[in-house]
C-alpha cells in the first residue's frame, strides 16, 4: 500500500519533473541542432500527456477512497515514466524509448479510462443496491414484490377526489347567466 500511495503522489510530480528531465538530458547528453526543435515539440506534449493520465488516475473513486493508485497504474504508468527517463539520456536507444513511450502513453490513457468507467459502474451498482434496500425498509417490506401490495397500512385515510364533468352555469358581472362551457 505504501508503494501505491507514494506512486499516486509521484504521478503529479512526474508531470512536471519528467519534461524538465528531457531538457536537462538534452543539455547534458544531446547532440545536434535539429534535436532542439524536437525538444520544443516533445516537452509540452509529454507534460500534457502525463498530466492527463495523472488526472484520470486521481479522479477515480477507488483511488480517492484508498488514497493509492492501483497496481495496474503502477505497472503501466511506471513503464511510461521509465520510457520517458530513457529518452532523456539521448543515446543510441533513444528511438526505441521514444516509440515505447508513445505506445505506453496510449496504453496508460486507455487503461485509466477503462478503470475510471469500471469503478464508476461499481459505485453506481452499489448505490442502487443500497437505494433499493432503503426503499424496501421504508415501506416496511423486508423483501418481496412491491407491486403486489400497493398499500402497506390499512388504517390510513384515503381521500378520493372526483372530477365533475357536467356543465355549470354562472353569472358574469352584469347579472346575466352564461354557460361556462362557451
Amino acid at each position: 500500500m505504501l508503494i501505491r500511495r507514494a506512486f499516486l503522489w509521484w504521478l503529479v510530480a512526474a508531470a512536471v519533473v519528467l519534461p524538465i528531465w528531457l531538457g536537462v538530458g538534452w543539455v547534458t547528453f544531446g547532440r545536434g541542432g535539429w534535436g532542439t526543435l524536437g525538444l520544443v515539440i516533445t516537452v509540452p506534449i509529454t507534460f500534457i500527456t502525463l498530466a492527463v493520465v495523472a488526472l484520470l488516475v486521481r479522479i477515480r473513486p477507488t483511488v480517492r477512497a484508498d488514497r493509492a493508485a492501483s497496481w495496474m497504474d503502477v505497472g503501466v504508468v511506471g513503464a511510461l515514466h521509465a520510457a520517458v527517463i530513457g529518452i532523456g539520456f539521448y543515446g543510441d536507444s533513444g528511438a526505441f524509448f521514444g516509440v515505447m513511450a508513445i505506445l505506453l502513453a496510449i496504453v496508460a490513457f486507455w487503461s485509466s479510462v477503462w478503470q475510471l468507467i469500471s469503478d464508476g459502474a461499481k459505485r453506481m451498482e452499489a448505490t442502487m443496491v443500497e437505494f433499493e434496500r432503503l426503499a424496501a425498509e421504508q415501506t416496511g417490506q423486508g423483501s418481496g414484490d412491491t407491486a403486489s401490495r400497493p398499500f402497506t397500512r390499512v388504517d390510513e385515510e384515503i381521500i378520493v377526489i372526483q372530477e365533475r364533468t357536467e356543465r355549470t352555469e354562472r353569472t358574469d358581472g352584469g347579472g346575466e347567466r352564461t354557460d361556462s362551457g362557451q
